[in-house]
């Protein structure tokens, strides 16, 4: 019998527990699921990081932990947590939500939209803009959610390029890595959009010195991550023209405190953590094929490399 333990807060188990339990039955495995286990006695955690749970040392039964979210970074540190760990890669709901909510603002940006939605003068002012191949586009983070975004963004005829860490190779991408490779992906950019991870190589990535690399006027989209920003240098950016608007979904401390200057910035539009969601329905599934993959003996998939963060 594998014995499955909740450990993502009652307001989660009352919205998982019936599509787990259909996944779960779905694979025909052997298994108790519940809230409130002993730790002695938990194969595997499905576990959100604002868990009450910390210490994992008690669970010595522990195969593995399998996060409901794909941001681990508030878990990769914890010391007593030894088993494999499995991010959430729900390409069948977040996913398609990350790919809608970048191609609406990337349009959005290119297109000029706001000149004609925010028009309270009623000013009839004609402006053409250039065609998607003329839009030079880059996505900073081609893990899933990133490839995925820069795919689609391709598809519509923006020549995309992307950067990260280690070297990729993408069809249809120009793809960039290590520090050069930054600064290569950073000036081609006329919107910029920030699908990194939050690691300590990471955070206050675009700072004063990267965002003077970027095309004055360029625009930033960021639904990855706040910590990847240095808020007061965007601000001096915006300022200064060198950024004419950022569109940001993620921020170090959410709720947006009210009296941060973004709110009040006539070049920031802030949407409140909502470009990508886990859909439950997919992302129990998801979470089921891993316990099914481990009660097999089979590779876990979404592997988290805890030395890298992510």
């Amino acid at each position: 019998m594998t014995n499955i333990l909740f450990a993502a807060g009652p307001d989660r188990w009352a919205v998982y527990e019936a599509p787990l339990r259909a996944a779960l039955d779905g694979f025909g495995l052997d298994y108790v699921l519940s809230c409130e286990a002993a730790p002695k006695t938990v194969d595997y955690i499905v576990y959100a990081p604002d868990s009450e749970v910390r210490d994992f040392t008690p669970y010595t039964r522990l195969k593995a932990v399998l996060n409901l979210w794909a941001g681990v970074e508030r878990i990769t540190g914890n010391e007593t947590l030894t088993v494999p760990l499995a991010r959430m890669v729900d390409e069948e709901g977040l996913t398609q939500g990350m790919v809608e909510y970048v191609t609406g603002h990337v349009l959005r940006h290119h297109l000029g939209m706001d000149r004609y939605i925010l028009n309270p003068d009623h000013r009839w002012d004609p402006v053409v803009p250039p065609l998607a191949s003329e839009r030079p586009v880059t996505v900073l983070g081609l893990g899933t959610l990133g490839t995925a975004c820069a795919g689609a963004l391709a598809g519509l005829g923006f020549p995309v390029s992307g950067w990260s860490r280690t070297p990729r190779e993408l069809e249809g991408i120009t793809c960039h890595h290590g520090p050069d490779g930054l600064k290569k992906a950073l000036a081609g950019a006329e919107i910029l959009v920030l699908l990194l991870p939050d690691t300590p190589a990471t955070r206050d990535l675009m700072n004063r010195e990267t965002l003077a690399l970027l095309p004055r006027g360029a625009c930033i989209v960021n639904p990855g991550r706040g910590p990847l920003i240095d808020d007061a240098a965007l601000v001096e950016a915006l300022d200064a023209g060198q950024v004419g608007h950022a569109t940001l979904d993620v921020f170090r401390k959410e709720p947006l405190p009210q009296d941060h200057p973004f709110w009040s910035h006539p070049g920031v539009t802030i949407t409140p953590h909502v470009a990508a969601d886990t859909r439950v329905p997919s992302a129990s599934r998801v979470i089921a094929e891993n316990i099914r993959r481990g009660e097999a003996g089979e590779p876990l998939l979404h592997l988290v490399d805890r030395a890298a963060g992510y």
